[in-house]
């Protein structure tokens, strides 16, 4: 587990190299939100859903410097086809990787399916009211590695959203798509299915995968399937 812990650190680290599918969460998936999650150990599923279905992400707290660990995830996701939003009072005016930085989640012109939190926990309550103003709101609040506020997830799971803590978002996909397995890393992924190409690039992987904790196939199937009345 120590071994898997610091490969994964030393990937989110490391150089960049994802692509995003069409994101809204379907209702059936909000009634179970707050229930019965427990922050400390996530199924595949439910990061794969996520991951899967989610579209535009708004990373606050993003660094312009290309040696900082969020910028690595940012042009990671990017990279992958994810529409990414910078959110960084210091940068106004300016751009990261090509894309305009805003001040703040209420300068977006546009919806926004998913906000990264790269700041330091005590911020998260902040930054969730602060979305929870958003019309519409943001489906998914994701906390990045090392950042946990179980006042910041109860108030976003209250209102319906569904909350990732101590994840990146790099990581997940890279171990759900077993890019990270091609370091040697256990992915603790099982599948007899060879990975998908993401048609971005030789080395990049979907995440269109069955999983060892029972995963669907495609999260936006899924929820089509169930607007259909399950026809």
């Amino acid at each position: 587990m120590l071994q898997l812990q610091v490969a994964e650190a030393f990937s989110c680290l490391t150089s960049p190299s994802v692509s995003g599918q069409a994101l809204y969460l379907h209702r059936s998936d909000r009634r179970q939100i707050g229930k019965s999650m427990n922050h400390d150990n996530y199924p595949d599923n439910y990061i794969r859903g996520i991951l899967n279905t989610v579209k535009t992400i708004a990373m606050v707290g993003i660094s312009p410097k290309d040696v900082r660990p969020s910028y690595f995830a940012f042009k990671y996701l990017l990279e992958r086809g994810y529409r990414m939003i910078p959110i960084n009072p210091g940068q106004v005016g300016g751009e990261i990787l090509g894309q305009p930085v805003y001040a703040r989640l209420a300068d977006i012109p546009e919806p926004v399916d998913m906000v990264d939190v790269f700041r330091a926990p005590q911020y998260a309550l902040a930054i969730v009211q602060e979305a929870l103003a958003l019309k519409p709101r943001p489906q998914v609040i994701w906390m990045q590695l090392g950042i946990r506020n179980d006042e910041a997830a109860n108030l976003a799971e209250a209102n319906g959203l569904k909350v990732v803590m101590d994840r990146c978002p790099k990581i997940e996909y890279g171990r759900l798509s077993s890019e990270i397995g091609w370091m040697g890393v256990n992915t603790r992924v099982l599948t007899a299915k060879r990975a998908k190409l993401s048609g971005r690039g030789i080395q990049r992987m979907s995440l269109d995968r069955v999983t060892m904790a029972g995963g669907a196939n495609s999260a936006a199937k899924k929820s089509s399937h169930e607007d259909d009345g399950g026809q």
